[in-house]
């Protein structure tokens, strides 16, 4: 369901995204992916086998022993797991704590296609766009209390992220908020609290225009490309996302670049003075929006 309007003094100017049963191809390219505008799509996946197959059962029962790359809040902070895993474990094991307790432990891009590739036969591909990518089909997982941080996505695509199981809360703002989102320089990262702003130490938030809405099992999430969006597992959840390269030159351009080299010497920096470099990031970005 979408969110309301949040009228809160103390809060972040932020509307309801657009929510419908199904739509047509033009009308999803006329009034949402031309202009880059999010949707939720209720009924679009409810037909995939993987919902009502996809069960903590199913998987701890089919590929519990699987080896899986978790993550924590220390992908996002400077030191040796900057954008890297805080574990391997199998994916039973890691199921039983995702239905079990309540932490920020996740595991994410997950590339079912490379990884499960039976897998794929469980979901359809949307016939809304062309060129949904066939070769990266990612799912998700986390507990309830997961949260990932906001960011946009490194290589510019646009994502259909459909929601299995579990409920969350996300937060959307256009790619051209990054100055009131104090975007921190050499990254796709920011490290404002959405869901609680401070605003003397974030000053542009006041000004930040953007969107938030809830998902459920069964509903897809259209996520624009450059869209910056924060997560929030209000229950367990397990989801999927689909693909589609940016449409212009400008859009690939900009998804090469970030890939090829902001992140290179992003980590080059990290690797090499991390602390030092995490602090200087975190001063632009302070200074962002002043």
């Amino acid at each position: 369901m979408s969110s309301l309007p949040d009228n809160n003094n103390n809060s972040i100017e932020l509307l309801a995204v657009d929510t419908v049963s199904a739509i047509n191809q033009k009308q999803f390219h006329d009034s949402y992916f031309k202009p880059l505008k999010p949707l939720v799509i209720q009924d679009q996946t409810k037909s995939w086998p993987a919902f009502g197959k996809w069960t903590p059962e199913f998987f701890k029962g089919q590929y519990g022993d699987k080896q899986v790359k978790v993550y924590d809040a220390s992908f996002v902070s400077a030191g040796k797991n900057y954008m890297s895993e805080s574990k391997m474990i199998s994916l039973g094991e890691y199921v039983d704590l995702v239905m079990s307790t309540t932490q920020d432990l996740r595991m994410f891009l997950y590339n079912i296609k490379s990884e499960i590739p039976e897998l794929v036969n469980d979901i359809k591909f949307p016939d809304l766009i062309n060129n949904i990518s066939k070769s990266f089909v990612f799912m998700f997982f986390g507990c309830k209390g997961s949260v990932t941080q906001m960011h946009f996505d490194i290589d510019m695509s646009h994502v259909f992220h459909t929601t299995i199981s579990g409920k969350k809360t996300v937060y959307l703002f256009p790619y051209e908020e990054f100055k009131n989102l104090h975007r921190y320089p050499f990254t796709c990262r920011s490290y404002v609290n959405v869901e609680s702003p401070d605003f003397k130490k974030y000053p542009g938030l006041k000004n930040a225009k953007g969107y938030k809405v809830q998902i459920e099992a069964g509903d897809t999430l259209y996520i624009p490309s450059g869209y910056w969006h924060h997560v929030v597992y209000d229950e367990a959840a397990c989801s999927v996302s689909l693909r589609c390269a940016s449409q212009t030159l400008s859009g690939k351009c900009h998804g090469l670049y970030n890939l090829l080299i902001m992140q290179s010497i992003d980590r080059l920096m990290n690797s090499l003075i991390s602390r030092n470099w995490f602090n200087w990031k975190e001063q632009k970005a302070l200074k962002a929006n002043q």
